[in-house]
């Protein structure tokens, strides 16, 4: 009996050793491939989850809850040229932040993602208990089981957009709310849709930098000088030691006149069902944030989705960001759906 108990110890020692062992071998194979650097693949396997259990879902991405009748859309996988992008695992996720914070800082592109990640932890847990609260400026989701803290700020510039004199002022050089940044294992910022809007959707009436006002200015300086102001901020008052920090990157919007996508005629997203093949054109502003991300002293990765939401033309709302079908969205995306292989990427790449 003692002897086939120490044989069978043995045994599990061994298989032990091997799944660690293959576990560091695709670890490191993932560490040395460019994630974002692919194509997508149909994959029948897809979507990750039933999003139709998550009662939660916001109505803008709720695609098939508000009648989108195709779901070819859900069914393909980012596939990247040197490796392979690892299963999301929620209950490894959930185990693994266990009474951790996270904090997703930015715009609806960042709540898309906020929205992503909580369905596919509840979706992948049912039994796992949670509570939601949606009062902004934070929206915040907990896993109670876990003692995991999932947030969301809305904070569209980063950096402070005031009321003063009957005037919203977009301050270039002021973030005075960042004290609600600290203290988080996990920041996820976004930042880029917005500096571009004009009146009437433009949601500031002058710009302030260093003690002078402007009418306006170009929207791609002024994308770069909020940044540093929040760059500088992340150096000051985040340890590195502690907390992950994540830029989320440039999502790709499809409407006539958005560049780099390929289909120059296209008026907008409707009716695509399918990803582009082939190559598109790098996004405007790529190089700006890299810019950026280059001089911090603190870590940031960068979750570059430029490329794989460029080729997706099919995967926003369309129509169904509502259910009475009115208006066409080209910019967000549904859940299930893309924001799902951000996360993926979120996991794989910057909090690996």
């Amino acid at each position: 009996m003692a002897s086939s108990c120490y044989v069978s110890s043995i045994c599990l020692c061994v298989i032990v050793v091997f799944s660690l062992i293959q576990w560091a071998n695709c670890t490191r194979r993932v560490a040395k491939c460019d994630l974002f650097n692919g194509t997508w693949v149909y994959d029948d396997s897809y979507p990750l989850y039933d999003s139709s259990v998550c009662s939660f879902l916001r109505e803008q991405f709720a695609c098939q809850r508000n009648g989108r009748p195709d779901k070819q859309y859900t069914k393909y996988r980012w596939q990247p040229s040197g490796c392979n992008l690892p299963r999301f695992d929620a209950r490894s996720f959930l185990d693994r932040f266990r009474g951790k914070k996270i904090l997703f800082v930015g715009d609806s592109l960042g709540h898309d993602q906020w929205q992503s990640l909580t369905c596919m932890l509840h979706a992948g847990v049912p039994e796992a208990r949670y509570s939601l609260n949606q009062t902004k400026p934070f929206y915040i989701f907990r896993f109670l089981d876990y003692d995991l803290e999932i947030k969301l700020q809305w904070h569209q510039f980063l950096v402070d957009l005031d009321q003063e004199g009957g005037k919203r002022v977009l301050k270039l050089d002021s973030i005075k709310g960042g004290d609600a940044w600290k203290g988080h294992d996990v920041l996820v910022f976004d930042s880029w849709h917005w500096w571009f809007y004009q009146p009437p959707q433009q949601p500031w009436d002058i710009i302030q930098l260093g003690g002078r006002t402007y009418q306006d200015m170009d929207r791609m300086t002024a994308l770069k000088t909020g940044l540093d102001t929040w760059a500088r901020w992340v150096d000051s008052n985040v340890d590195s030691r502690r907390t992950s920090v994540v830029y989320q990157g440039i999502s790709a919007s499809h409407y006539s006149g958005s560049t780099g996508w390929g289909k120059p005629g296209a008026k907008n997203c409707l009716g695509h069902t399918q990803p582009i093949q082939g190559t598109v054109t790098p996004m405007q502003g790529i190089q700006v944030v890299k810019e950026v991300l280059s001089h911090m002293k603190n870590p940031t990765h960068f979750l570059d989705v430029s490329l794989l939401t460029q080729l997706r033309p099919d995967a926003h709302p369309q129509l169904y960001a509502t259910k009475r079908h009115s208006g066409v969205d080209c910019t967000h995306w549904c859940i299930a759906g893309v924001p799902d292989i951000w996360n993926q990427l979120l996991v794989a790449d910057a909090l690996s």
